[in-house]
């Protein structure tokens, strides 16, 4: 089985996806007028207007912080470390490029989402890739085919990811068994997801700012501590990017190859650009201004936030330590040996806690994500949301028991699966993500508050769910 799992990721990751990535980047860079750098400064601002509590949905905030709870998972401790004992330091340069021009991707995508969401029976607005292959290409198959791959993914095979890394971090630090862990994991997770979307996003817009600086605040530390070592350790990632280190051993086409698929396929796993994960989050967001892109430069932080800054923390923490191959597949254990070679015994508790807090709050927003394409489903009677329920809590219990290499390559098929469709859909709507764009840079640029008419464009107007855009939308 794992050797027929590589074969097929090998397929997928080998040529396929890493094009396909690359190539909707970098258009969606050109064709957004390169958003990305030119509201780069704009980013604090946007942050702060997103706060505003909204009474008909989500702040955009709320929704930023349910994103950021499933980009920054495991993926960002235990992912991290597998990228660089497969792909060697390069690999992190590799996982900064995909942050950068999937920062446009997430653009895209997220925009979209916000354009074509729709309200529920209680009246929050709910939306995602499904809604718009539905609505904006008018190819509900499409829709139905990509909700099951994220009912798939993230009803089960993400969750048995974070599982996995947290019981290997408590078996690490405390001793403790794994299915002590399972259990009490799902015990905790079925209390907040009872609570529904609004109730969980309540929690995230707290307990998700609060578990980054903690993380990044220590990582920040220790890299200050060996602020001399520092130059030396971005010296090797760029060098490692492009085999100039192992050009002399004439094994550059191969070092090359590793770095940049293993960059890739953990940064897309970390935050999540072009995969269809993070427009579920963002359609629930009531923007602020009243325009569809606001929500997707908000989105942006999330791309920045997750790997320019989490990922490249723990990347610090484990290349300053010096990283061993010898045990690759245990990558949490390699974060927590990093950090116990700088903190000394406290060092395995206080990762095994950060990964607790990472792989839960994923945990959490993967069943939102899930119940929200349940609802697209129409499927979402109390029976089968409870059946959803008790199915992610039995998967989080075996993802405590099950193999990690078994458990990534699962994840990173399903991951392209779910990409593919969602980058394809998203490509076919680049005139829509451009129109969008352009609207917003145009307002911008009169110095006027963006407000999004959708009487501008017709054949826009007539694809949108009633109500999604009328005044009382735009509070």
């Amino acid at each position: 089985m794992p050797e027929f799992l590589s074969f097929i990721n090998d397929i997928l990751w080998g040529s396929v996806m890493i094009y396909l990535l690359l190539g909707a980047g970098v258009w969606f860079t050109w064709r957004t007028g390169y958003i990305q750098f030119r509201y780069l400064r704009q980013f604090g601002k946007s942050l702060k207007s997103s706060i505003t509590p909204q009474s008909s949905g989500l702040s955009a905030f709320q929704a930023l912080c349910t994103s950021l709870a499933a980009r920054v998972g495991s993926g960002n401790l235990a992912g991290v470390a597998l990228a660089i004992t497969v792909g060697g330091p390069g690999a992190v340069f590799w996982m900064w490029v995909s942050a950068i021009i999937g920062m446009a991707t997430s653009f895209a995508e997220c925009s979209l989402a916000q354009l074509y969401k729709e309200r529920d029976a209680s009246g929050q607005f709910r939306g995602g890739p499904a809604w718009y292959m539905s609505r904006g290409l008018g190819m509900r198959w499409m829709g139905v085919v990509f909700s099951i791959f994220l009912l798939l993914a993230y009803g089960l095979i993400f969750n048995t990811v974070q599982a996995n890394s947290i019981s290997h971090a408590m078996r690490y630090a405390f001793h403790l068994p794994e299915a002590i862990t399972g259990a009490a994991l799902a015990l905790l997770t079925l209390v907040v997801i009872v609570r529904g979307l609004r109730g969980v996003a309540r929690l995230m817009q707290w307990l998700v700012p609060v578990m980054l600086l903690l993380w990044v605040v220590v990582s920040l530390i220790v890299s200050v501590w060996h602020i001399g070592e520092i130059p030396a350790v971005i010296s090797k990632i760029v060098r490692c990017a492009f085999g100039w280190q192992e050009a002399a051993a004439g094994a550059v086409g191969y070092t090359v190859s590793q770095a940049l698929t293993s960059g890739f396929q953990r940064g897309m796993f970390s935050n999540e650009a072009g995969m269809g994960s993070t427009p579920n989050a963002a359609a629930t967001a009531v923007s602020s201004p009243p325009h569809p892109a606001a929500q997707g430069i908000v989105q942006m932080i999330g791309v920045l936030t997750d790997t320019m800054i989490v990922c490249t923390a723990t990347a610090m923490v484990v290349l300053l330590a010096g990283y061993s191959t010898e045990h690759p597949a245990n990558g949490i254990q390699l974060v927590q040996q990093a950090m116990t070679h700088f903190a000394g015994s406290w060092g395995s508790p206080f990762v095994a806690g950060i990964v607790l807090l990472f792989a839960f709050t994923s945990i959490v927003a993967n069943y939102i994500y899930a119940e929200n394409n349940l609802i697209y489903l129409r499927l979402n009677t109390p029976r089968n949301v409870w059946l959803l329920r008790v199915v992610t809590l039995l998967m989080v219990m075996a993802g405590t028991l099950m193999s990690l290499p078994v458990v990534w390559q699962l994840a990173d098929i399903i991951m392209a699966l779910m990409a593919i469709t969602n980058l394809t859909a998203i490509l076919l709507l680049s005139p829509v993500v451009k129109i969008i764009a352009g609207d917003y840079l145009r307002q911008r640029k009169l110095g006027v508050k963006p407000v999004f008419n959708p009487a501008r464009y017709p054949e826009i107007e007539q694809q949108l769910a009633p109500g999604s855009w009328d005044d009382d939308a735009r509070q």
